[in-house]
């Protein structure tokens, strides 16, 4: 059968699911860009991530014909605080993650991606008193123990995945409450982080210590190319969740930390001792139960 003669809702589905499938790819393959920019500080490398954001992002709303959205958001005192909520965690998490990257602890932070729909299903038995069934309880557990091994063999909690995990799982959960579209609550988020993040590019670069022009024009574009690093496959991913299954989508989502623990193991020859072999084995065990325990519930539906 032809895309042509799909029904409408199937055609829409196929849309989505390449929307979404670009996204989970150029996420998984985003250390490389990382990579790239690690002799640069990842606090730099951030505030350049919101700047140019915002004319990617800005230019979309024009595109579709939503900045009145803006607009109101920023008369209104409760979205306008939630959405300084949401930037301050997604600060949080791409600090974080340009860091370990340059840090050479990529696959800590596939570690992290793979534990935060787990941490998002316990989040949400403690703060919304939704019920976990048996296999969320069991996978939940495996979880645990994954972490455990990898705090015994590191000799430390492995701080990355969980400040990774936790980050991202709480953006997600308040990213709800804010009553714009995804689109438009990413345009408020850069909007509103964009005044701190180029004052601190304009003292960076007077102070002659920043790496925009200073060290030559390859960080100047590399600096330039992190607005679309980050904003079209968010763009791509907030179009392709709007016409996919929950399921669908959680499902999905392993994609690109699968891709990113590949590429520190085969591309950054990351060490990876057996007991870490050991930790990321029983995370996949606890999310093949996770998903299983999803679709069985999509079919019983």
């Amino acid at each position: 059968m032809s895309v042509e003669t799909l029904p409408l809702d199937e055609k829409a589905a196929q849309r989505g699911f390449l929307f979404a499938l670009s996204a989970y790819l150029l996420w998984g393959v985003l250390p490389f860009y990382m990579k790239a920019v690690a002799h640069i500080p990842a606090i730099e490398v951030v505030a350049h991530r919101v700047v140019w954001s915002v004319p990617v992002a800005g230019a979309l709303l024009v595109w579709l014909g939503r900045t009145g959205d803006i607009g109101r958001a920023l008369r209104t005192p409760r979205t306008l605080l939630m959405g300084m909520l949401t930037a301050a965690l997604i600060t949080i998490n791409w600090c974080i993650y340009v860091w370990a990257i340059a840090a050479g602890r990529t696959l800590e932070t596939a570690l992290g991606y793979y534990i935060n729909p787990l941490f998002s299903v316990f989040l949400g038995a403690v703060l919304l008193g939704e019920r976990l069934s048996r296999a969320q309880k069991l996978a939940i557990a495996l979880t645990v123990v994954a972490v455990a091994i990898m705090t015994w063999e590191t000799g430390g909690l492995p701080w990355v995945s969980i400040a990774l995990a936790v980050s991202w799982a709480f953006y997600a959960l308040f990213k709800k409450t804010l009553p714009i579209g995804p689109a438009q609550g990413f345009f408020l988020e850069v909007l509103l982080l964009a005044v701190p993040a180029l004052g601190y590019i304009i003292w960076v670069e007077a102070t002659g210590s920043g790496h925009f022009g200073d060290y030559g024009m390859a960080d100047v574009w590399l600096l330039a190319a992190a607005g679309l690093a980050t904003a079209v496959p968010l763009i791509l991913y907030a179009n392709g969740a709007k016409l996919l299954r929950l399921s669908t989508i959680g499902i999905m989502q392993y994609i690109a930390p699968t891709i990113i623990f590949f590429i520190a193991v085969l591309a950054f020859h990351e060490p990876f001792s057996s007991e870490r072999a050991v930790a990321f084995a029983l995370i996949w065990a606890a999310l093949a139960i996770y998903s299983w325990s999803m679709l069985a519930g999509r079919t019983r539906n």
